[in-house]
């Protein structure tokens, strides 16, 4: 009998933190395949995220990321990012339970420079976005502590040290205190 396949790292974090980036850059430096729940939902709805929330409404898109999440935590064994609500259902937490869960923590400021306020890719950020990000982001903050396995403050660095620092945590033998 198989083991079922398991990511080596999940990315978890707010809009702005870097997960495609980091997610992407990481892999690549493991050596295996890079998973992004956003993009395999787009792809398979064939329309944006923003347009899912225009036409069928938030509820329907958490469903459709619940679905998505709990396929790629059971057989994709690379490295999955996650969308930044993703974290907030019960069931995905439930789902996050024994996977290594790197939470990309950032500043508001970093995160404005990454994404922009101004752009309506955001579904959630459309309205006062910095408001809208800090209140997001007062109330995942908690959430996105508790289930990571390591947390990485992203602010005000580049994509190569973010990743070689992931890169040293997911070693055999390493804890998270021994890097901070």
């Amino acid at each position: 009998m198989s083991t079922p396949s398991r990511p080596r790292a999940v990315i978890i974090g707010p809009p702005g933190a870097g997960k495609s980036t980091i997610g992407r850059r990481l892999a690549r430096a493991l050596g295996t395949d890079w998973h992004d729940t956003d993009a395999a939902i787009e792809a398979t709805a064939g329309k944006s995220i923003s347009d899912i929330f225009l036409d069928e409404g938030e509820p329907h898109f958490r469903e459709l990321e619940r679905a998505e999440v709990a396929r790629s935590l059971e057989s994709f064994d690379g490295v999955v990012s996650l969308g930044g609500g993703a974290p907030m259902d019960p069931q995905t937490q439930e789902l996050l339970a024994g996977h290594t869960v790197v939470f990309l923590d950032v500043t508001i400021a970093d995160a404005a420079r990454r994404i922009g306020f101004e752009g309506g890719n955001r579904p959630l950020l459309l309205a006062n976005p910095r408001a809208q990000w800090t209140a997001m982001m007062n109330e995942r903050r908690p959430t996105y502590a508790r289930l990571a396995t390591h947390r990485v403050d992203t602010a005000g660095r580049k994509p190569a040290p973010i990743v070689e620092e992931i890169a040293g945590l997911l070693q055999p033998g390493q804890s998270e205190d021994e890097n901070r």
